[in-house]
């Protein structure tokens, strides 16, 4: 009942998209504890490519960071996917949409989605 559903052009949350809200540890809206921050979709697509050769569901539970199939939510705050799929968001923008991580028991990628949907989001900390 909490969620914040968006049901017209840009598809985002926020009215008067910024693009700097995650961008790294010093976000001004990082979601992630001190120190850490999202990571962008070249880190995340990294670590997708370390699935192989199960690039795909399987893959990305059998690594070392336990992906989950977490699901996600639609624009309008309904479920999508749960147990079955893993979105997960990156720091990365591309035009009005953001870039996620995907992956089901098929394949995975890296994609862009609208960002009023909802996704998990794995933090990660510089060395």
């Amino acid at each position: 009942g909490n969620f914040i559903t968006v049901g017209s052009l840009p598809w985002d949350w926020r009215d008067g998209q910024n693009d700097n809200l995650w961008q790294g540890v010093d976000g001004i809206n990082n979601p992630c504890p001190p120190g850490w921050r999202v990571p962008t979709d070249d880190e995340l697509d990294v670590e997708r490519l370390s699935w192989a050769p199960d690039n795909n569901s399987t893959g990305a539970f059998a690594s070392d960071l336990k992906w989950p199939v977490g699901g996600g939510r639609l624009d309008d705050g309904a479920l999508l996917n749960v147990g079955s799929a893993g979105y997960v968001w990156s720091s990365s923008v591309s035009g009005a949409v953001a870039r996620r991580l995907y992956f089901d028991s098929g394949s995975a990628s890296m994609d862009s989605d609208r960002r009023a949907r909802g996704m998990s989001v794995r933090c990660v900390r510089d060395n």
